[in-house]
């Protein structure tokens, strides 16, 4: 065990060659096998068809590194994401007794295929990449930031500058607005199958622009670049509390209904008593008094869950948008 600070910011090239899986273990005997698998890439097998991949029956193939390396979803500042995790690193090493190394990661595509090459062991995956991480990378989602009474989730918000004529959403007929990334739910998946309902298509009744990233979107409706922006709740209120936007100079005009929030997974592969170690520095960690417990305003524990009931309003949405879950369609974003 190690009490020293771990977080380190090379890209995941960088690795140490000792943290690394080879790739022939991952194309194993059980990726040549005709098993159940579902949505699941090859590599994998669902024998017991709760939609993400089994440990591998061989136990060879288990993996136990004595370093982890864990990843938070791509965000607006991965310098000051790095310090706000760093009290939940000190309790993962803890409670594991492994060391812990923290990488910020620059894209969903490239974070997926960092758990997928198996230079990735535990991450948190925005709520759109999740389901590419679970059907190619192998991830299990586990766990969900949550409240004491296990509430979790957050809203679509669409905002337009407050000075705009934009009063409702039918009144974004002709507007340039901010879509986020393609694989984005909140950012562009959920606005492409709800909003149809609401009388107003994306890239039919609007101009749909790619923005890169939530933050970007609001910052780009500020300075009006953009008319209007469907953004996740959680993001935007984590910038208004640390100032980066002044919330007098937009205006919400729509608001949806709860989706889950980032999704904590393991690689499928880890040993079972590593994850169980894992599992339990995530349920026993205490938000109060601490960095990340500050800046995920109303969280106060990990909650547990399981991807095939709590992602199926997700599936939904992606397969309202013909979504396929391949490497390609993740690097479009």
């Amino acid at each position: 065990m190690t009490t020293s600070k771990s977080i380190v910011r090379p890209p995941f090239a960088a690795l140490a060659l000792s943290s690394l899986l080879p790739l022939a273990l991952l194309i194993s005997a059980q990726a040549q096998a005709d098993c159940p698998r579902g949505d699941l890439d090859t590599l994998y097998c669902d024998e017991d068809g709760d939609m993400v991949a089994d440990l591998p029956a061989d136990e060879s193939e288990w993996a136990n590194p004595d370093t982890l390396i864990f990843a938070y979803t791509p965000v607006e500042d991965p310098a000051i994401y790095s310090d706000i995790w760093q009290p939940f690193i000190d309790h993962l090493q803890e409670v594991t007794e492994r060391n812990v190394r923290f990488f910020a990661v620059q894209s969903n595509s490239a974070q997926v295929e960092a758990m997928r090459s198996g230079r990735l062991h535990i991450a948190g995956f925005s709520t759109g990449p999740t389901p590419f991480a679970v059907n190619l990378a192998g991830a299990v989602p586990f766990a969900l930031m949550g409240s004491d009474d296990g509430q979790f989730g957050y809203t679509l918000q669409v905002y337009t500058h407050v000075d705009s004529d934009i009063e409702e959403m039918e009144d974004l007929r002709g507007k340039r607005v901010a879509h986020t990334s393609p694989t984005s739910n909140s950012g562009n998946l959920a606005p492409r199958a709800l909003f149809p309902e609401l009388g107003i298509v994306p890239d039919e009744d609007y101009e749909v622009v790619y923005s890169g990233s939530h933050d970007q979107s609001m910052l780009g409706v500020v300075a009006r670049d953009y008319d209007a922006a469907p953004v996740a709740s959680e993001v935007i209120e984590r910038m208004a509390a640390r100032g980066l936007y002044d919330e007098e100079e937009v205006r919400m005009i729509y608001e949806s209904d709860r989706f889950p929030t980032t999704s904590y997974n393991y690689a499928h592969n880890l040993h079972p008593d590593l994850v169980e170690k894992i599992k339990e520095a995530f349920f026993s960690f205490d938000f109060a008094g601490t960095a990340l417990g500050d800046e995920f305003e109303g969280v106060e524990k990990f909650i547990p869950i399981n991807y095939q009931e709590h992602w199926e309003v997700i599936r939904t949405i992606q397969a309202a948008n013909d979504v396929r879950y391949t490497r390609e369609d993740l690097e479009q974003e």
